[in-house]
Formats: C-alpha cells, structure tokens, sequence
C-alpha cells in the first residue's frame, strides 16, 4: 500500500508539473519575448530550484496538507485514504491539462480530502476547518491578484512614461523583384525583371512591441527583457515552493521514507510532467487569457511572484494558478485586451474541479475500504 501511494503521489506530481510548470514563464511566450523551447527549459530550472527551496523553507504547508484538521487524524494516518487523495486530485488535474485548461492542484487536493472524508461520515470533515483555512485563501486569492496585477503594471506605466520611454512597433520594409511584360517594336513582348517596394504589415498578434529609450543609463527594451526573465523565474520558483509541499505531504504517513526523500522525488516528478506534458496549458495561458507586451508580462509575473511567496512563507494555501490567471486578467482588463470568453471557460473549470476531485477521491476510497 505505501508504494503505491508512492507511486500515485509521484502521478500527481507529474500532472501538477504538466499543468502548473509553464504558468510562471506564460508571459515569456505569450509576449513573444521567447519561444515555447526556450520558456519551458527556463520554467523546468526555475521550478526545480523552488522545489529544492521548499525542502527548507515550507514546512508549514506540509502539515496543513496533510489534512490534519480538516478530517479526523485516525484517516491520515491510512495509506489508503491518502492514496484516495492522490488518485482524486491526480486524475482531476490530468484531465484538465489534456484538455489545455490551467487549474488549481491545490482545489483538486482540498476536494479530494473532503471526498475521501465524505466515504466515512458528514462528521468526519471539519467544515469550520475548510472555510478558514483552505476555502478562504482560495476565494480571496484570484480577487486579491487582479487588483495587484492591474495596480502594479499602473505603477510601472506611470514611471516608463515618466522617464520618457516609448513604445514601438516594427514594420517590415524592402524590395521584391517582379516580373512584368514589356511591349517590343513589332508587337512582340518581353519579360523584365523590376524592383518593387514594399510594406509588410500584418496582425498585432504576430508583432512584438519593443522599449525605445533608457532608464538609469540602460536600454530599456533590454532592461524590461533582462526584468522578465527573472520575474518569470521568481515566479516558477514560488509556484513549487507553495505546491511542493502540498504534493509531499501526502507520504508523511509513510515513516519509512525520508519526507525529503518524498519531497525530491515530487520535484523530478513535476519536472518531467513539465517537459513532456504542457502544451495545451502554455497555449491557454500565453494567448487565451489577455494579450501583452514584455513590460505587461514582467508586471503580472511580478505580482504574481510577490503574492504566492508571502502566503508561502506565512503557510496559507493559495492557489498559484489563480495568482497567476487573476494577474494576468487584471492587466487585460486595464489594457482593455482581456479575453473573456476564454476566461469564462478556465473560470468554470475552477469551479468543476473540487466536486469532481470529490467525486474521484470518494469513489476509490470506498473500494479501497472494501477491497
């Protein structure tokens, strides 16, 4: 029983790679700042980095998704009630990443718990429990997210204007060689080859706009680049150092392996889910949520940094894709180039997710009761 919690903690694991990896680097890519290769090796060192980080630096989160509080503590003790969890939250985000929706590991978690607990009794989960300490963070989070993500891009919009950086847009001039047919004396024709200018212009989905200027003796289309690569990463680092633990948590029970041991092998897990399995998701993050420029991305990637780290450090359990996707949002509504049709789908699949990682985690913890 513990080695296949083991193992279905480590499938979680890469679906929560395959699903949340790239959310940290989406504005790299959706900016055009960078290609998907490019974006996702960046976001697979950067989330490694955060998962070795959380070894140290978020133990609280272990204990509280453990479930102790939210269901009797005689259940987290069972390896099969925690397998339950794993397989719950496991199958719930998988599903949602093939089908290229970002959702919260952390709402699949809190379902599945309550589902297992579900199997034994309305009385075995701590509703109070699941209001203060899990439900409320996970509502205020996207809320708080997209009035940081408008409020620091206003910030850094009033000091580019300010410093008299501007924005351009490059157009693409030159010549082309034609050949047209010239009248001879007789009535005869022939062809000749003549130079034509030319002016290529196409979507703004497929220009990219470029700083012109400087800020404290720098090029500002490089600073603003340099900025959103290590925004990108700082947020990769604090989506698995707030999701690490979460994941991990899970093999506490199981006192014959080293938690750390447990944490490095949900960190390789992740990694690979990442490399092998985010396609649909990158592709939903970078273009279907709100258009944006280098500046824009760096402003979002670096609320979303700054949220998710805090309530890492401080144990509360937030959803980074809803820090991520609210930033985001935020800024597509002050730009006016949000995409709500798109959003309105990611927003149902939150909603979906925690009755249906209910649903998985109940349902394979009562054959397991009854094996």
């Amino acid at each position: 029983m513990l080695t296949l919690l083991f193992l279905a903690t480590c499938f979680l694991a890469y679906s929560n790679g395959a699903n949340d990896n790239f959310k940290g680097v989406a504005s790299l890519f959706g900016s055009r700042t960078a290609g998907y290769r490019a974006a996702v090796v960046w976001a697979t060192l950067t989330t490694g980095t955060g998962s070795i980080a959380a070894i140290f630096l978020a133990q609280s989160l272990l204990k509280t998704f453990s479930g102790k509080g939210l269901v009797p503590d005689v259940l987290t003790t069972r390896p099969e009630f925690l397998l339950a969890v794993a397989l719950g939250a496991g199958g719930t985000v998988i599903l949602a990443t093939l089908i290229g929706f970002p959702i919260s590991t952390t709402h699949g978690l809190t379902g599945a718990l309550v589902g297992a607990g579900l199997v034994t009794g309305l009385e075995s989960v701590n509703l109070g429990a699941l209001g203060r300490s899990f439900v409320m963070p996970l509502l205020l989070s996207p809320f708080i997210a997209v009035v940081a993500g408008a409020a620091l891009y206003g910030v850094f919009r009033a000091l580019r204007l300010w410093s008299g950086i501007e924005k351009e847009m490059c157009v693409c001039v030159g010549t082309e060689t034609t050949i047209v047919p010239v009248p001879r004396p007789g009535g005869l024709l022939a062809a000749e080859v003549l130079p034509v200018f030319t002016v290529s212009a196409a979507e703004l989905a497929v220009c990219r706009q470029r700083y012109v200027g400087t800020f404290a003796g720098l090029n500002a289309g490089k600073l603003v680049d340099g900025l959103h690569w290590l925004s990108a990463g700082a947020v990769s680092v604090a989506h698995r150092l707030n999701d690490t633990p979460k994941i991990a948590a899970l093999l506490l029970v199981a006192t014959v392996l080293d938690i750390r041991w447990g944490l490095v092998a949900v960190a390789v897990a992740m990694a690979v889910g990442g490399l092998l399995n985010a396609r649909k998701v990158a592709d939903t993050m970078a273009h279907r949520i709100t258009d944006m420029n280098p500046g824009q991305g760096f402003a979002a990637n670096l609320a979303t940094a700054l949220l998710v780290t805090t309530a890492s450090l401080h144990g509360l359990p937030v959803s980074t894709t809803h820090v991520s996707v609210g930033t985001l949002l935020g800024l597509g509504i002050v730009t006016r180039q949000a995409k709500w049709r798109p959003v309105c789908g990611v927003l149902l699949s939150w909603v979906v997710t925690p009755p249906c990682a209910a649903a998985l985690s109940g349902l394979a913890f009562f054959l397991l009761r009854h094996r």
